[in-house]
């Protein structure tokens, strides 16, 4: 009788107590806060920054119009993966191989593979600019930040690895301070914001591709469904977890906007030239808006750099293992996981190695995942769209109408979107 009428007691004091209420509220979304603010926040990574100043560097500020779509998108698509995560219990990979078979999960791991690779190197590639603008030399920043990034992952907890990632996540707001300091015209930035601008130009869409494919990523619905699953946040979470998912995708857009405008402010003002890696966005900033600023957006991209060297192999490697059925999660030991440990590992030395080759097209390699990242979503948003769509295995936790909508929407635009990217250029 005692424990069925303890939470009836604390309903009873909440009631009596609004600020305790609150305070109640605000202690369960911290236990829950974590998968959905980092997976958003590490979208701004590199390849990310690089992509979004190469948007405001050679286009201005006419490609702002984009992140309201995007960002409406990303917040539905990313509460369906943090959904099925909560419901099922088990990771994307793990649905797929278990809903369509083994053929179509190894379909799915090659290619998002392929697209991550040159994901994983341009994290590495942005360490090794970011910290070039301090003086430090890629030969010394790679090495040691991937040896940071694999002991932060392979002897830490699920638990501490994510407390230090939210910690890093504040880093992100250096560059509204640079955007600011850049002094853009902040009339045509929003008006160029609400009013959306379209151009025939085969590069104006490879961009618009680029900006949508590195907003909304296919590696992230794998990693925030494999976190959600790993923290064990539950059906009765699921309120809080879309509060954590809503305030991720808010975050990481609103930082996408100040990076565009001060590159806009700078760079474009100033007759664009052709940035070859973000550390030029970040130097780009400095005759206008002064040493602090390019400082700045430079420690921003160091901190993007080691959030997304940790991360993204972090899902790659949730992919496979899921989809092959081997023990996956930070939380087992080395000894435990041999296969996860292995992959995730491997998947680094590659990236850095790959980074310190001399004389590759870095920027190339950047932009082109980021190209390579819009093509594939509609694979992966068709698969999400089935599975979280069956209610054998969501019950009452199925899509809404309105949902199915905007995420069937988001792979038909990015299907056309590529035919006329591959039309332009062959045409121009």
């Amino acid at each position: 009788m005692r424990a069925h009428s303890e939470p009836r007691n604390l309903r009873r004091r909440l009631a009596a107590s609004p600020l305790r209420l609150l305070s109640y509220r605000f202690v369960a979304l911290m236990a829950v806060l974590g998968p959905g603010l980092i997976t958003a926040n590490v979208d701004n990574d590199p390849g990310g920054i690089l992509t979004y100043s190469q948007a405001g560097a050679k286009y201005g500020y006419s490609l702002l119009w984009t992140l309201i779509p995007t960002t409406i998108s990303l917040m539905v698509i990313q509460e369906m993966a943090a959904r099925m995560g909560a419901v099922t219990g088990k990771g994307l990979s793990d649905l797929i191989r278990e809903e369509f078979g083994l053929r179509v999960t190894l379909f799915t791991m090659v290619v998002l593979g392929i697209a991550d690779l040159g994901n994983i190197a341009a994290e590495f590639a942005g360490l090794a600019s970011g910290l070039g603008m301090f003086g430090v030399s890629k030969y010394i920043a790679v090495p040691i930040g991937a040896a940071l990034v694999w002991a932060m992952v392979v002897h830490g907890s699920y638990k501490h690895v994510e407390r230090i990632l939210l910690l890093l996540s504040l880093v992100y707001f250096t560059y509204p301070v640079s955007a600011i300091l850049a002094q853009p015209d902040w009339k045509l930035a929003l008006d160029k914001t609400l009013i959306p601008e379209m151009s025939r130009d085969p590069g104006y869409i490879a961009m618009i591709v680029g900006l949508i494919g590195t907003t909304i990523t296919p590696w992230m619905q794998f990693y925030l469904q494999a976190s959600v699953v790993e923290k064990g946040i539950s059906k009765r979470d699921l309120n809080l977890c879309r509060a954590d998912v809503i305030t991720g995708c808010i975050v990481t857009e609103v930082i996408a906007f100040f990076i565009v405008v001060a590159c806009a402010a700078t760079i474009f003002r100033s007759n664009y030239k052709e940035i070859s890696d973000v550390a030029e966005a970040a130097k780009a900033l400095e005759p206008v808006a002064g040493r602090f600023a390019a400082l700045l957006f430079s420690a921003g991209i160091v901190n993007a750099s080691l959030m997304a060297a940790a991360i993204l192999p972090l899902a790659t490697t949730y992919n496979i293992c899921e989809g092959l059925g081997f023990e996956s999660g930070i939380d087992h030991r080395a000894k435990d996981a041999p296969v996860f440990y292995g992959i995730y590992g491997g998947l680094i030395l590659f990236g850095a190695g790959f980074v310190l080759i001399p004389h590759l097209p870095l920027l190339r390699v950047i932009l082109w995942s980021q190209v390579a990242n819009g093509i594939l979503l509609p694979f992966v948003l068709v698969f999400m769209l089935r599975l979280v769509n069956r209610k054998e295995l969501m019950g009452s936790y199925c899509n809404s109408s309105w949902a199915n909508w905007v995420a069937g929407g988001t792979s038909v635009v990015m299907i056309l979107l590529t035919i006329a990217l591959v039309w332009t250029y062959i045409a121009w």
